[in-house]
């Protein structure tokens, strides 16, 4: 029972407490919030004050900024407005110029059309050219007139066409010094070359070109044994293949190693269109030093009849120099010495005449 009262008593005593404990702590809260609202009210009223002052220089300044700002804002839009200009005028010039190329490009384009059109026209003319045997021949020949022209060969003074060579008639025959000549074959075997650019897979390819080689080859044998070396007629000992075309000529070389010296050894010189100018123009130029070297042997024969001519001229002038001082010593002679000799008798005959008697005068 005691142990029940104590219990009772100390709850008592500590509820006493807590409401003590509270009732001072309520009490330091209101003035605590009291304090806090006279604070409040006197800051209130400080910063009031501040906000006003505040705002008065804010705005002063804002004023000074704005009026900065604004001077700033006006130099950077007038550098600006003078960057936009140059790009405008910059962006003016490089459309114009993109116009310009344009409608250059245009122009080429215009003009590749037309260069693809012709060679389109060029390739059909050209695989028509290869389909027939004659007209092979006349194309081989106008590239070799073509030739001719430019290095300024002429017919029938550097070269004659279709002229008999024993039993055969070469195409062309060049005239050498000393009376030799050259002659050329420009026929050409381009059959199974035709074929072979227009062959679709690499089997068809291989072959016709093993047959266009073997084509060449024998055409080469075929010129051989024409009449066309005769060197007893003035021929030399070689005769010219022409072939009409620089990528045929190097489609041989590459893919029939042998060919030259097979061809050399038939006395045959093969001709690209290149070839043949260095050829002809090397036949022009053995031409023009043989002239000039003949030229040169008429001048010094002429030179040796005119220095005898001259030595036999010398000598009848001196001989003639020598009669005339004889003449004009015997003159001198006649002039002095003879007249006086004469003028003396006259002078006495003349004193015989004045002494006589004026009798015998009447």
């Amino acid at each position: 029972m005691a142990y029940l009262t104590g219990i009772i008593l100390f709850v008592i005593g500590f509820l006493t407490g807590a409401l003590l404990i509270w009732f001072f702590r309520q009490r330091e809260f209101d003035s605590i919030k009291k304090s806090e609202d006279e604070l409040k009210d006197a800051f209130s009223s400080l910063s009031r004050a501040a906000l006003d002052e505040n705002q008065k220089s804010f705005f002063e300044i804002a004023q000074r900024q704005f009026e900065n700002l604004a001077k700033s804002s006006d130099q950077q839009l007038d550098e600006k407005k003078k960057l936009i200009d140059s790009s405008i005028k910059d962006m003016k010039s490089h459309l114009e110029n993109l116009t310009k190329q344009t409608t250059e490009l245009k122009g080429q384009m215009e003009n590749s059309q037309q260069g693809i059109t012709k060679l389109t026209d060029t390739t059909s003319e050209l695989r028509q050219i290869l389909s027939s045997s004659q007209a092979r021949g006349q194309w081989g020949e106008r590239m070799v007139e073509d030739i001719l022209n430019f290095i300024g060969l002429t017919e029938g003074v550097n070269y004659t066409k279709q002229s008999m060579e024993g039993t055969d008639r070469p195409d062309y025959t060049f005239f050498l010094p000393q009376d030799k000549h050259v002659n050329m074959d420009v026929k050409f075997p381009l059959n199974h070359y035709e074929k072979f650019v227009a062959a679709e897979n690499d089997s068809e390819k291989e072959s016709e070109k093993k047959q266009f080689i073997n084509d060449v080859r024998n055409h080469v044998k075929t010129i051989a044994k024409r009449s066309y070396i005769d060197p007893e007629g003035g021929t030399v000992d070689y005769v010219l293949m022409f072939i009409p075309n620089e990528g045929i000529y190097s489609f041989l070389n590459q893919e029939d190693q042998d060919l030259i010296d097979f061809s050399l050894e038939n006395k045959i010189i093969l001709c690209s269109p290149i070839t043949l100018y260095a050829v002809l123009s090397l036949i022009r130029q053995a031409v023009s030093n043989f002239m000039m070297e003949k030229r040169a042997g008429d001048m010094q024969k002429l030179i040796g009849t005119f220095a005898k001519q001259w030595q036999l001229f010398v000598d009848k002038m001196d001989a003639m120099g020598k009669s005339l001082g004889t003449v004009q010593k015997h003159y001198e002679d006649l002039a002095t010495t003879r007249t006086r000799q004469l003028e003396k008798p006259m002078e006495k005959i003349n004193e015989i005449q004045l002494n006589q008697p004026k009798e015998l005068e009447d």
